[in-house]
């Protein structure tokens, strides 16, 4: 059985192995679900404040699970937040002159929240085949060998991904 004496979160070495493990993944997890680096690295960089606060209450086994839930649930409230300054902005809605029409600006902004929607709705697997192929620019080689499946399990994956988008933007 091993022996080893729990590793402590609050040991400025245990944090740094922490940090230096997981926070290039988990930037990735939350770029994937909001499309903004810069907004990615906040919400990590709360996530790690937020750990070295409560480092006492942290199992170290179980910082990296923490990391992501903290960083995850801040997304969220971000989310929720934007949505009432987007209503606010929407009642306030300032006399801007551009050369496409009202209609034109409406429909592009609802394909744009809707193909957001869409690929934040595609299962874990597909929009993760999806957003490293479309966005990080992998080829299907490179993709099954980070995500460790075969490179048809990733065709097929991309495939049925393809498949639910053209589905769900079609419906109008």
């Amino acid at each position: 059985m091993n022996k080893e004496p729990l590793k402590s979160v609050c040991e400025q070495k245990n944090f740094e192995e922490i940090f230096n493990q997981h926070s290039q993944t988990l930037r990735n997890y939350i770029y994937y679900k909001c499309g903004d680096t810069q907004q990615a690295e906040d919400i990590v960089q709360e996530a790690y404040i937020k750990l070295w606060s409560n480092c006492a209450k942290v199992i170290f086994e179980k910082a990296k699970s923490y990391l992501y839930t903290v960083a995850n649930n801040h997304f969220l409230n971000d989310i929720a937040h934007k949505k009432v300054v987007l209503e606010h902005q929407k009642k306030n809605v300032s006399s801007g002159k551009t050369n496409e029409t009202p209609q034109f600006i409406l429909e592009e902004e609802e394909f744009h929240i809707k193909l957001k929607k869409a690929i934040s709705d595609l299962p874990k697997k597909q929009r993760e085949v999806f957003l490293l192929s479309r966005i990080d620019k992998k080829k299907y080689s490179e993709i099954a060998e980070i995500v460790g499946v075969s490179v048809k399990a990733v065709e097929k994956r991309m495939s049925k991904a393809l498949l639910t988008l053209k589905e769900q933007i079609g419906k109008v």
